[in-house]
């Protein structure tokens, strides 16, 4: 046999594509549907989907489109809208069904279950309950966002969508700006532009890269530094379902102000020692200074 596990002289082996028709576990199992390209879908989802004895999806119409596409009939089955506007009256509905021993797919619009998505509450709700919730992995506009960016990938904060009103989104800026990682978050495409506006108030230098209609016929990529990118946007913003990404904040000098207001936010909740560690290791200061100056602090507050 060869490395392939082919015999020598035999042709390449065909892929099983079938569906399977064997009836899934008892469980909840989030379900990651493509965003963009329809042929994104895993062989295992179209399992689940096929087999489910209830179908739950954020749209129900998305959902039905999707099983057409793959050529799953529905044959009787139920589904159930679980969305934002009618969570606490469908769950009990999904509650019922796996209780009576029933399977359950639940789908998002496009993506990941649960990644900015209402799916959360419901897997929260039914492992409370005692009941098995499964993930079937797949598609992620957030991680297929990070994948093309270049941009560092080993430590990222997702944020999910910027609020709309304008002194919400700076603080929503604010509460993640000085974190050092890799930041990614959904944008309106209308929007885009005001969220570079917001972040070039204070950062107009740092790395960023916009992702546009991933996985779909137009898809566009576009790098730069934040100004670079809020001069390339129309007023009237892009079109499409859009993600943002941005590098690690810019460097700047540490004073003690600083120091002492990270400190401030911890000593009030652990040991000195310990906020001397951590506030030392966020700015890769040396320990025992940071210590001083957070001795120097606690007496100050008794």
């Amino acid at each position: 046999m060869s490395e392939t596990g082919q015999a020598s002289g035999m042709g390449p082996r065909s892929i099983a594509l079938t569906i399977s028709d064997r009836a899934p576990e008892v469980a909840l199992f989030l379900v990651a549907t493509p965003i963009g390209s329809a042929r994104d879908i895993t062989l295992r989802a179209l399992d689940v989907l096929n087999t489910a004895d209830v179908l739950a999806a954020e749209d129900t119409r998305n959902l039905r489109h999707l099983l057409d596409i793959h050529g799953i009939p529905l044959r009787g089955r139920r589904m159930i809208a679980y969305h934002d506007h009618n969570a606490e009256r469908a769950k009990p509905a999904i509650l019922h069904a796996l209780e009576q021993g029933l399977s359950v797919a639940y789908a998002s619009d496009a993506g990941t279950p649960l990644v900015a998505d209402p799916g959360y509450r419901l897997a929260r709700e039914v492992t409370e309950a005692g009941l098995t919730v499964r993930a079937l992995p797949g598609p992620s506009a957030a991680l297929a966002g990070l994948s093309v960016s270049g941009l560092p990938s080993d430590r990222f904060l997702f944020v999910g969508f910027s609020p709309s009103a304008a002194g919400a989104r700076r603080k929503w800026v604010e509460s993640w700006s000085s974190v050092e990682a890799t930041v990614i978050c959904f944008e309106s495409p209308r929007r885009v532009r005001q969220l570079l506006e917001n972040i070039c108030e204070t950062e107009p230098n740092r790395t960023a890269v916009i992702c546009r209609e991933l996985t779909k016929k137009f898809e566009e990529v576009m790098r730069g530094t934040v100004a670079e990118l809020r001069d390339q946007i129309p007023a009237e913003g892009l079109r499409g379902e859009v993600v943002v990404l941005f590098g690690h904040p810019e460097p700047r000098e540490i004073g003690e102000d600083d120091l002492r207001a990270a400190l401030a936010g911890l000593l009030g909740d652990m040991p000195v020692k310990e906020a001397a560690s951590q506030v030392a290791a966020r700015f890769d200061l040396p320990r025992r200074e940071i210590y001083a100056l957070a001795v120097a602090m606690k007496k100050e507050m008794s």
